[in-house]
């Protein structure tokens, strides 16, 4: 991999893992296994390692968990909520052992204890005067949810400690999760009644944690696991196990299968015990969880940014099992790609009856040579679908089908597209496709395409759920009593929807292009098509050949373009939006200015947003940071770290009143 490569690759992992990290932590909704995380996680490191010069705190591995809700209340932690460092073998973990003795100066075994490491949600319990006080989660480590009424519901969490002496502040952290036979129990429940059924323990823990109603935490069974003490107002016991001990006598509950014991072999063995007895535990857990006991050494120990130098969590192997692919379907997603998803003989895996897997991809089946027919191998670690980690034993050749790609949308039968050098092939159907319909009318009315505020998700949701909107031209025919017939829809809203639905008709050429959702063709993209073409005709009849000599328009963006006009459904709905009454200016062909700008601080005559306008209209570039190219930075009040960048790279600053200037020299409308 070249040092390009790897850079390339550093940003794609950071945003990876910063993506999976809040699906996972904050809406509890992972779409990888555990063991895929794990994956992509060390791949991040291992480059770190590599390339120091392009660390960044910014980076999944300095931080801790993810951003908290915003629909929560926020608690912010007087020490912070650390995360764990992961190893995956016997080598790993020796190596972690041998640190741990080298920092300690020690040449004998270190005293350890062994816990399980439960697979729930992390929570950190406040007391004062022996009285509950406060509960939150561990959010981003530094600060976290307010989760106080769900936790105070549940009886493993004291209401008032046991005991006498007890300190006057307390806060103690565990693990708030469902035990299986209670998610096995609210699933079979949720399946007769057609409610929600949870993919598993964690995410049943977490969601149920985060509805904030005390009922429903109580009825769902979910239980408080005590794992370490925090702060204290009086004096704690020099060892983990024995504050461990504490927590039990003053009324919490500890997990059961606590071992200590001296060195790095109790460790590999108390490992293989409780891999052995994992199954049989009333809850999961996804690996041990290995801590020096002394706090004193912990203390020399010390911290790294995200995890303690003396504890690590070594994680089981993903549980897997073998079954036969029977079928492959092919699923459309919400932005058109199309997902293969397997068939299969259904089987337990880690107590979950399986029947359908993920294939990611069409390389991914041919990778792994994957026929219909086939003896898979199955496994899961935490995940919502579980995935075919290869093929075992293949059936008798007559016997195995070929997967292939669909040439054409099993929605709607658009075609589907995979430019060279594309992993996802997708739907080219956009505008009209039924998979796609909620992200295209999304995408339509957002703020910088057709621009119709209040028109959001949710109330698109609705309609299209009543079968009010097909497409986007059914936005302009909305009548007040559709949308009066929403429920929590008021008068006065429903008013205010249909005045920004009408004045949106009123819109651009470049802002009506980026609306229409064609792949590629971003808002930059947009703006250069409708100056270079001048009409939307032009545009829809342009071939590849034209459209190439478009600045920054390749081959893939051209193939989605000639795809997107060649489909007459999409021609159908851009005839019926126009016939409603959308409608723009004539694009101006002069180029008064060249280069790119970028603005900041606060404009006193006119929001960023419509200085933004008035400098594309102009034909220029807009970026959001400074560089040596910016041709210049136009300054409002309170400009910040942006005007000291274009001062020290000598950039051009424009004051607001010089920007007025050009803008009236160049006939624009203020």
């Amino acid at each position: 991999m070249s040092a390009a490569d790897a850079q390339a690759r550093l940003i794609e992992l950071r945003r990876e893992l910063a993506k999976h990290a809040y699906l996972y932590h904050s809406l509890d909704a992972p779409v990888i296994s555990d063991g895929e995380y794990d994956a992509l996680w060390r791949e991040l490191l291992e480059l770190e390692r590599q390339y120091p010069q392009w660390r960044d705190a910014q980076s999944p591995s300095q931080n801790v968990g993810a951003a908290v809700r915003q629909d929560l209340a926020t608690v912010a932690h007087q020490t912070p909520m650390l995360s764990l460092d992961n190893v995956f073998s016997v080598d790993e973990f020796r190596a972690f052992d041998l640190r741990v003795r080298e920092r300690l100066g020690r040449s004998g075994d270190i005293h350890y204890i062994c816990e399980p490491k439960l697979d729930g949600l992390a929570i950190s319990l406040h007391y004062r005067g022996g009285r509950f006080l406060m509960a939150a989660t561990r959010g981003d480590g530094v600060v976290g949810e307010d989760v106080s009424a769900s936790l105070a519901a549940l009886a493993s969490v004291p209401a008032q400690l046991q005991g006498e002496e007890l300190p006057h502040e307390l806060e103690v952290r565990g693990e708030v999760l469902m035990p299986r036979a209670a998610f096995l129990r609210w699933n079979e429940q949720a399946q007769e009644e057609g409610r929600r059924v949870f993919a598993n323990p964690r995410n049943a823990a977490a969601g149920s944690v985060r509805q904030l109603d005390a009922a429903i935490a109580a009825e769902r069974g979910l239980e408080f696991f005590a794992y370490a003490i925090a702060r204290c107002s009086a004096p704690l016991p020099d060892s983990q196990h024995a504050q461990l001990e504490l927590c039990r006598r003053w009324g919490f509950q500890r997990a059961a299968h606590i071992a200590q014991g001296e060195g790095a072999a109790f460790c590999e063995q108390h490992y293989a015990a409780l891999l052995a007895a994992r199954d049989g535990l009333p809850y999961e857990i996804d690996g041990m969880v290995v801590k020096v006991d002394a706090l004193s050494e912990q203390q020399v120990l010390g911290m790294m940014t995200r995890a303690p130098r003396w504890a690590v969590a070594w994680k089981f192997p993903a549980v897997e099992v073998e079954t036969q692919l029977l079928a492959v379907d092919w699923q459309v997603g919400r932005t058109g790609a199309l997902t293969p998803v397997a068939h299969l003989q259904p089987v337990s895996v880690g107590g979950v009856t399986v029947s359908r897997a993920s294939l990611h991809n069409i390389d991914e089946i041919r990778r792994m040579d994957l026929h219909v027919g086939d003896q898979v191998l199955l496994y899961r670690a935490g995940d919502v679908i579980p995935k075919i980690a290869r093929s075992l034993s293949q059936a008798v050749p007559a016997q195995r089908l070929p997967i292939t790609l669909p040439e054409s949308c099993p929605v709607c039968g658009a075609p589907v597209l995979r430019p060279v050098g594309e992993v996802v092939a997708r739907c080219s159907g956009g505008l009209y496709c039924p998979a796609q319909r909620l992200e295209a009318l999304t995408h339509f009315v957002s703020r910088k395409a057709m621009a119709i505020e209040g028109l959001g998700e949710k109330w698109l949701a609705l309609l299209v759920e009543q079968g009010k909107i097909r497409h986007a031209a059914d936005i302009y025919r909305l009548q007040r009593d559709s949308l009066l017939a929403l429920d929590r829809m008021g008068d006065k809203l429903a008013d205010k929807l249909l005045a920004a639905i009408a004045a949106s008709k009123a819109t651009t050429l470049p802002r009506f292009l980026y609306a229409l959702g064609i792949r590629s063709v971003g808002e930059s993209t947009a703006r250069d098509l409708a100056m270079s073409f001048m009409s939307l005709d032009a545009l829809m009849q342009a071939r590849e050949e034209a459209l190439l000599r478009v600045p920054d328009i390749g081959p893939v963006t051209a193939q989605w373009i000639v795809s997107f006009f060649s489909q007459p459904h999409h021609r159908e709905i851009i005839d019926e939006l126009l016939a409603v009454g959308v409608h723009w200016p004539q694009p101006q062909a002069q180029q008064t200015l060249a280069g790119t700008y970028v603005i900041t601080g606060t404009l006193q005559s006119m929001s960023r947003e419509q200085a933004r306008e008035h400098l594309l209209r102009l034909g220029a570039r807009v970026a959001g940071s400074v560089s040596a190219k910016t041709a210049a930075l136009i300054c409002g009040e309170s400009p910040g770290s942006k005007k000291t960048q274009a001062e020290r790279l000598g950039v051009a600053i424009w004051d607001e009143d010089t920007f007025l200037q050009l803008l009236r020299q160049s006939g624009a409308s203020l």
